[in-house]
């Protein structure tokens, strides 16, 4: 009896967000959680679920500018050590967004274990920028190498964490960040105060500081005077900028 071949599993992007544009001029690609260790496929609905909205936001608002929004779907559920599978993912995500749409600048934004691989796959020619909200990050170890953060430079980064976030450490994004800081002076970090690892308590104001950061950086738009206070800010203090209860009320649409 013949043996099949075992199918090569690939990423994809998911559809766009939104009415497509014609003629697209930014990219924003939206990575999910994912876990530390896992050989098992993500479940297509649960795991775009987290991004999904923020993904709808950011279409409506950059509809005029030509942006193009997407869901990455991976090959893997899980980091997987050294392989780095959701990094390389949103690496390609990258590449096909430049084989589709031309030479346009691209976005990575991630959750979770998304954003690591956000961080991770920041160096990518065609990403201008990177946002990470509440990343998940190994524990530092002296013995170890360090998360990597050279790749970042030249790009304009903006982490966003809870300060009650039990899942991932919300001191490791500092340190992270304090490091970036020092290759890339357009680094910035915003805390939310007393929320949790989803950003559920201030939802609203989380996306409308993802969308400022994101028009901003794909498009030139002014950002509000926060996020303009926090990239010019020496560390610590726009790497602990607090999210205004409010944020993104006045605004404009």
């Amino acid at each position: 009896m013949a043996h099949q071949a075992t199918p090569v599993r690939r990423a994809r992007l998911g559809r766009a967000l939104g009415p497509e544009p014609t003629a697209v001029s930014g990219v924003v690609l939206l990575l999910p959680g994912g876990d530390e260790e896992s050989a098992r496929r993500p479940s297509p609905m649960l795991a775009t679920a987290s991004v999904r909205a923020l993904g709808r936001r950011l279409a409506r608002a950059g509809r005029e500018e030509g942006l193009a929004t997407h869901v990455v779907h991976y090959r893997y559920r899980g980091w997987n050590g050294s392989e780095a599978h959701l990094a390389r993912d949103a690496s390609w995500a990258a590449d096909e967004a430049v084989r589709r749409y031309g030479d346009v600048p691209v976005c990575l934004a991630g959750l979770d274990m998304g954003g690591r691989a956000a961080l991770r796959a920041g160096g990518h020619e065609a990403v201008n920028s990177v946002l990470a909200m509440a990343p998940w990050l190994p524990e530092e170890d002296v013995a170890a190498s360090p998360e990597p953060v050279k790749q970042l430079a030249g790009r304009r980064v903006l982490i966003v964490h809870g300060t009650n976030d039990e899942r991932t450490d919300p001191e490791l994004s500092f340190r992270l960040a304090a490091r970036a800081k020092k290759a890339n002076r357009d680094v910035c970090r915003f805390e939310v105060h007393s929320d949790g690892h989803g950003l559920h308590q201030y939802r609203s104001e989380v996306h409308a500081l993802a969308e400022d950061f994101v028009m901003g950086a794909l498009f030139g738009r002014s950002f509000s005077r926060p996020v303009e206070d926090a990239l010019a800010a020496p560390p610590p203090l726009g790497l602990r900028m607090p999210l205004a209860a409010g944020f993104g009320k006045s605004l404009r649409r």
